[in-house]
């Protein structure tokens, strides 16, 4: 945590200054951190799976593995965390202009805000101080967090549920197939988004085949975020 706070310390006036500018606050939304906060999203999710990768043995972290526990480190609840350590919302209030005064308590305290200002300061940094000090301070101040991924691990439909609630999305499953006797049935289950199939997966349970539709799901989830 010492190191982003030092570097967000470090920010030009400009860039502080943007950083902590919600789009409500300004005539023209480019002012605002939503740009910020898209940069830094995609340099958060690069430092914490560039500090996972050589971590953690292939054998037991395959692929889908590391991309739940990325998307579990990175969350709207572990950015909000980061943000209340690093005094962020004190800092969105004190930046509120007076016109804003009725809203701006709840704003701060509001998740989705505080985490896409923790983006908007890490996409700050980085366009600042550039990706090797960026992403080592965001790994610091992320390790609590990456830690619990680790030894706490959500499952995959709470997973795909927290991505998608941070861009006001849902996920409904629907089944698509069930074959053999009934002592023996398997599921298909697809996991659907806004009318897009963004996972689908077969398992003995609808249960089952639900977990492995949303863990499919994460993972495009998380490459649209990125990208």
């Amino acid at each position: 945590m010492k190191l982003l706070g030092e570097l967000m310390e470090e920010l030009p006036g400009e860039l502080a200054r943007q950083v902590f500018t919600h789009a409500s606050w300004s005539e023209r939304r480019s002012d605002s951190y939503d740009r910020l906060a898209f940069l830094g999203d995609s340099v958060l999710a690069l430092a914490i799976t560039t500090h996972l990768y050589p971590r953690l043995e292939a054998e037991r972290f395959g692929a889908g593995r590391l991309t739940k526990i990325r998307a579990q480190a990175v969350s709207g609840a572990s950015c909000r965390a980061v943000g209340e350590r690093l005094g962020v919302a004190e800092r969105l209030r004190d930046a509120a202009p007076r016109t804003a005064a009725p809203s701006t308590a709840v704003l701060v305290q509001t998740e989705r805000v505080l985490a896409s200002v923790v983006e908007a300061v890490i996409g700050a940094c980085y366009l600042h101080a550039g990706y090797e000090r960026t992403a080592a301070a965001v790994v610091e101040a992320f390790t609590p967090e990456v830690d619990g991924a680790l030894d706490h691990p959500l499952d995959f439909k709470s997973t795909l549920q927290e991505l998608l609630a941070r861009r006001g999305e849902e996920v409904t499953y629907e089944v698509t197939e069930e074959d053999g006797p009934p002592h023996q049935r398997t599921f298909g289950v697809a996991a659907v988004v806004g009318g897009r199939t963004l996972g689908r997966g077969r398992g003995r349970s609808k249960k089952q085949a639900e977990q492995e539709a949303a863990r499919e799901a994460v993972e495009q989830a998380v490459e649209r975020a990125g990208g």
